[in-house]
Order: structure tokens, then C-alpha cells, then sequence
């Protein structure tokens, strides 16, 4: 079993495309990285723009994740997975998200890929982050196989233009090489929305952050810009306005794999 790097950049792009009542579209670079979280100091040496737990170009901070807390990172995730049933016997633990870039951190999902002591996938966490400051956990087993897919039940509020139904459809594939992610949301009348992630993994060195830097110098802010320009251009098509509702308990759902009959989401 080959050993994974401490942490590798994802290069790429997200795409969003809205189906009802009209069709709105929008496709955005990104830059993320995939780090182990029980190896942050090996990760802290990849490069000097990036930092660990205090003030740099790119940095990482434990308390931007989980349970928003000074404190190892590992505990809350074992916590989250055991509620889906799934025991990770000290496998790895690797956190796919966006950097802290210039004092400023965003990322409206993260994915938590837990691994078994032989190195094989055993679940996901995938992390929903709104702009207001609230977030929520639907965790899934994976399958033995390349593709994961997941389905549940839509409980989190995430955008004003959206209500709080309908069902996500999740499609996860990832290796070596590359990370691909959709979530589509779905309704009795159809797909409402589908959002995509397509990343390739590389190294992570002082060259690609400074590229990053240069070439997009406001790479996590620009998501939290990008959110906010598309709701008014959404607003502005006459997309209905709904007001976030209180966020409900508990803050993780459990998903089931694509196809389970009956395909129910369970509350942990």
C-alpha cells in the first residue's frame, strides 16, 4: 500500500447550473488541497507560503472545520463516522477543502475521506457550509468500487433562492489522479440544480501557490464574491427569495447508498 503525500494541491474548476423555474449556469476555477490530518506538521513543510495554525499566504487552521475548535481534528471525525457505523481502526483521515488565502476563509463544502487500516475508502463526511455562518454534515459509507453514490433528503439551508426540499443526489469519484463530485438536487418535478467539482491532484510547492497567487490573487475570497454576484443575477431573473429558517437539530444526516430501498435518510 503506497503511502499518500502529507498534502497535494487540487487544481480545477466548479460548475453550478440551475434547471427550474429557468435555466442559470456559471463555471469558476478552483483551487483546493487534500491534507491528512493527523500529518498537519509533515503538511507544513511542503512550502513556506503556506502555514499551520498562524498567519501566512495560504494556512490551515483546525478551528475552520469539525467542531470549531482549537483541538485535533481527529476525535470529531471518528465521532461523525461512527454514527454512520463505520469503525476506521486508525486509517487515515484526509480533508479535501479551500486554504485560508490572505487572512480569509470560505468553502461552501469540504469532504472529510476516511480510510480503513488497508488504505481502502470506507466512508465520506461531506461538509455544507452556508454564508451565514452555519454548517452541516451528510455522512455516507462508501462502497467497494471506483464511483461512491449517496442520496438523502435536503435539510440544510443553503441558498436563499432555494427552500429547504427536495433530495441530494451525491456521485464521488476519486484516485491518484483526480477528484470529481456532483451533487444534484432533485425534486418530484425534475432536477433542480446540479453542482459539480473536477480537480486534478498535484504537488503542493511554493510555485503553484505563488501561480495561484498571481493568477487569482483572491482565490477563497473570489467564492464568497462569485456566491453573492450569481444571487443577485439570480434575483434579478425573478428567482423567489426565501428566508433562512432556524437551522434544525441534529447537525448531521446520514445518507444512504443510490438505489437502498427505502432510499430515507436517517437523522443521527
Amino acid at each position: 500500500m503506497a503511502i499518500k503525500p502529507a498534502i497535494r494541491l487540487l487544481r480545477g474548476h466548479t460548475t453550478h447550473e440551475r434547471s427550474m423555474p429557468f435555466t442559470h449556469r456559471f463555471k469558476y476555477g478552483l483551487s483546493m488541497i487534500e491534507v491528512d490530518i493527523d500529518r498537519l506538521d509533515e503538511a507544513a513543510t511542503s512550502s513556506r507560503l503556506l502555514s499551520f495554525e498562524r498567519v501566512n499566504l495560504f494556512s490551515f487552521r483546525r478551528r475552520d472545520h469539525g467542531a470549531r475548535e482549537d483541538a485535533p481534528l481527529r476525535p470529531w471525525a471518528e465521532e461523525q463516522f461512527a454514527k454512520t457505523g463505520i469503525d476506521l481502526q486508525g486509517g487515515a483521515i484526509r480533508l479535501v477543502t479551500y486554504p485560508r488565502h490572505l487572512f480569509y476563509k470560505f468553502a461552501p463544502i469540504s469532504l472529510w475521506l476516511g480510510y480503513g487500516f488497508d488504505g481502502e475508502l470506507r466512508g465520506i463526511l461531506y461538509e455544507v457550509n452556508n454564508t451565514f455562518g452555519e454548517t452541516h454534515t451528510y455522512a455516507a459509507t462508501t462502497p467497494d468500487a471506483p464511483r461512491s453514490q449517496h442520496e438523502t433528503d435536503k435539510v440544510f439551508h443553503v441558498s436563499p433562492f432555494f427552500d429547504v426540499s427536495g433530495r441530494y443526489e451525491f456521485t464521488l469519484r476519486d484516485d491518484d489522479k483526480r477528484l470529481s463530485l456532483m451533487v444534484a438536487t432533485q425534486t418530484p418535478n425534475g432536477q433542480q440544480h446540479l453542482a459539480t467539482i473536477m480537480a486534478r491532484k498535484q504537488p503542493l510547492t511554493s510555485a503553484q501557490l505563488l501561480w495561484i497567487t498571481l493568477t487569482k490573487p483572491f482565490n477563497t475570497l473570489s467564492v464568497t464574491l462569485a456566491i453573492h454576484w450569481q444571487a443577485l443575477r439570480i434575483w434579478l431573473k425573478g428567482a423567489r427569495y426565501h428566508s433562512k429558517p432556524k437551522q434544525a437539530e441534529p447537525r448531521i444526516t446520514i445518507a444512504t447508498q443510490a438505489g437502498d430501498s427505502p432510499a430515507r435518510e436517517k437523522a443521527a
